[in-house]
């Protein structure tokens, strides 16, 4: 039984971090509680991080502590092999991953980097390591600079320097590879590694390769003059601002980074121009060389633009400067998700995830934690594409969140808004943004206008509308969005970031309707706890359900849990546990449960059951020992909305749990609600599951 995995290379910049990435998203979907741990790691200043693990654990959101998730700096490894005690060294490295694997499932173990003081021994070092702690390895190399024998030959030298040693290698992935001999190379690998070695070539990503202006200002100790906010910009190329200006446009490309003298006022004002120009790609940042800063007028000018790119200076010239940029290896940060996602992304789409997580997962940990919960909603979002609809283009959270799921490529989307100001808030914020794969609509000039104005007549006139009055609300963006589900335009839609509940779910109510089987629109909230996920309903709708409306909310919930993967034990909450509490307000519980057993004999419920005893093991062995759900429960129905509203809100703020949701029940097309306090994260984790739910239609 596996419990861990090697990721090894036998080279620097081999593009290590991608499998890594992807690899740690792919395991936090199949294992319950996944580990991280590098044995060694490059030298960092007193108080610092490593880099590599402060990206992992901050992105994951993994519980490890810094110094848990690593055993020796390189420098410290070297000087303890000079003096022969490389055995105290493996002796450290076993004992503090011997500690991670008790305490998760699964341990990804990342390799040495190959930079630096040691290289020379890294890769013994690596075999050594991984023959010490007995567990398999995959092992990645690049394709950058190597012919197709040389790439074939470096890979099956790394192989073989594992295999020797008995460490047994389940995968092997060229990286950095030209897009066109992809099938090429995997094929000459195949040819040369046995059968039984799984093989796969990812491309060479240029997003990835290429710094960032955040990484050129660290490497060159540069001053941020103007535009701090836009310091993850992706450079694509850099081009030195050395001509006259009207010959230096021809020379910009996509994403340039204009390096230039400070006192050239024309090349720095006709780059901000080019990057404001359709005409004229964008820029990445200006790099101010000679340590010259413009005259106090042109920084006076730049000030007052918006938005500015990256303005940066540095006392070098700018020869010296342009080589020294032309040096630097791109790294992945924490704080640059876009970069993490396109390194999940890309590791997704060329790695076979089934075939090596067959090799990797020997086992099936029990539970459902938030992050396989989270992961595994993402990945059933993606399997079958869903076209969501979001009506408030004008808030600026739900424009970011529309660029991180057009990089999460996960659904596609449109947006009801005005176009340019939706163009003018991207640039602001400086998003990646591609607007030919999101459709922004203006009602009023929509080709769908009339027909959805008359749809909404014929729909709503024995309810004395007015052709006018379904004029003034097609305009609404609310009733519009509603629309385009109704129709058939959008699968499903998400609001309520910029409106109340009510103008979110009115129009639902009045076209699209309930279901045939339900009577009453509940909602539930998943909540992430930290070792499991519940279902709590419902907590934003209904204010005081009867009997008949809560056994309906329990069995809606209980299908929607089971719909997600979590297998529903239904606790019927009250203030009582058993038939030994009295009052009205139990008795609707008691009689609602009776409803779900006769309707739906094969869920698992029990109620009336207090809180403690439903979640908590020996609180519900004491108080109701032969109950299937007492201790366990996983779907929780409160009698109101008063204490369904309550208690989340109490859960999620003194356990941190993550509540995603409100999602709706009932309606014939998902059409979910935001809070108006809603981060980007929880609008992206509401839009994955209306796209789950219109899978389900």
């Amino acid at each position: 039984m596996n419990k861990a995995i090697y990721i090894a290379t036998s080279e620097q910049n081999s593009g290590k971090s991608i499998i890594t990435l992807g690899l740690m998203s792919m395991l936090i979907g199949k294992t319950a509680k996944v580990g991280y741990f590098r044995p060694i790691v490059e030298d960092f200043e007193e108080g610092g991080f490593d880099n590599h693990i402060e990206t992992v654990i901050g992105h994951f959101g993994l519980d490890i502590q810094f110094e848990d998730a690593f055993a020796i700096t390189k420098s410290k490894l070297i000087k303890k092999k000079n003096k022969g005690k490389i055995g105290e060294v493996l002796d450290l490295i076993i004992e503090k991953y011997k500690k991670l694997e008790e305490r998760f499932d699964f341990v990804l173990v990342e390799g040495t980097s190959f930079t630096g003081e040691g290289t020379v021994i890294e890769l013994d070092m690596n075999v050594l390591i991984a023959k010490n702690l007995g567990i398999p390895t995959i092992i990645v190399g690049s394709g950058v600079g190597k012919t197709l024998e040389e790439l074939i030959d470096s890979l099956y030298l790394a192989y073989d320097s594992f295999k020797v040693k008995e460490v047994e290698v389940l995968a092997v992935i060229a990286n950095k590879v030209q897009p066109e001999n992809i099938e090429l190379v995997t094929t000459g690998l195949k040819k040369s590694l046995p059968e039984s070695i799984l093989v796969n070539s990812i491309p060479l990503i240029s997003n990835l390769n290429n710094p960032t202006i955040q990484e050129i200002v660290n490497k060159l100790d540069a001053k941020v003059l103007f535009g701090a906010a836009y310091l993850n910009n992706q450079t694509g190329n850099f081009s030195v601002g050395a001509m006259q200006l009207c010959n230096y446009l021809l020379h910009l490309k996509e994403n340039s980074l204009v390096i230039t003298p400070g006192d050239r006022a024309d090349i720095i004002l006709g780059a901000l121009q080019a990057n404001e120009s359709v005409n004229y790609p964008t820029i990445s940042g200006i790099l101010l060389t000679g340590n010259i800063l413009p005259e106090v007028s042109i920084l006076k000018l730049i000030e007052g633009l918006s938005p500015v790119v990256p303005i940066f200076a540095v006392e070098e010239g700018t020869y010296y400067i342009t080589n020294k940029i032309g040096s630097i290896k791109s790294k992945i940060y924490a704080n640059n998700k876009q970069k993490i996602e396109i390194s999940i992304n890309t590791f997704e789409k060329y790695v076979d995830l089934d075939n090596l997580a067959e090799k990797l997962i020997t086992f099936e940990a029990e539970g459902m934690t938030p992050k396989m919960f989270q992961y595994n909603l993402v990945k059933r979002a993606r399997k079958h594409r869903k076209h969501i609809v979001l009506p408030e283009g004008n808030d600026e959270r739900i424009i970011i969140a529309a660029s991180r799921l057009l990089t999460m490529d996960v659904v596609d989307i449109s947006i009801i808004g005005n176009k340019k100001q939706i163009e003018s808030k991207v640039s602001e914020l400086g998003l990646d943004f591609d607007f030919s794969k999101i459709k922004i609509i203006n009602p009023i000039e929509s080709e769908h206008y009339d027909d959805y104005v008359n749809t909404y007549y014929e729909l709503r006139k024995t309810k004395n509308v007015t052709l006018g009055m379904a004029k003034d609300l097609m305009e609404d963006v609310s009733y519009f969005g509603t629309m385009m589900v109704y129709k058939g335009d959008a699968d499903g839609m998400v609001s309520g970031a910029a409106h109340t509940t009510q103008h979110t779910i009115l129009p639902a109510l009045q076209f699209i309707k309930t279901k045939p089987d339900s009577s009453v629109v509940s909602s539930i909230f998943f909540m992430c706890l930290e070792d499991r996920v519940s279902v709590f309903g419902d907590c934003a709708i209904n204010p005081n359900p009867t009997a008949e409306q809560l056994a309906e909310i329990a069995i809606s919930s209980a299908d929607s849990s089971l719909a997600f993967g979590i297998e529903p034990k239904i606790a019927m909450l009250s203030y009582s546990s058993g038939s030994s509490g009295k009052g009205d307000e139990v008795d609707k519980v008691r009689t609602a449960t009776e409803i779900v057993r006769k309707k739906r004999p094969d869920l698992k419920i029990e109620g009336p059951i207090q809180y403690d005893a439903a979640v908590d093991m020996s609180v519900g062995k004491s108080k109701m020992p032969n109950s299937e759900v007492a201790g366990q429960a996983s779907v929780l129905i409160f009698p109101d909305l008063n204490t369904g509203n309550n208690t989340y809100k109490a859960v999620q703020r003194e356990t941190g749990a993550l509540a995603i949701g409100p999602m709706l029940q009932g309606l014939n097309k998902p059409v979910n609600d935001l809070s108006r306090g809603c981060t980007v994260d929880d609008i992206i984790n509401t839009v994955v599951i209306t796209a789950i739910q219109a899978q389900g239609l």
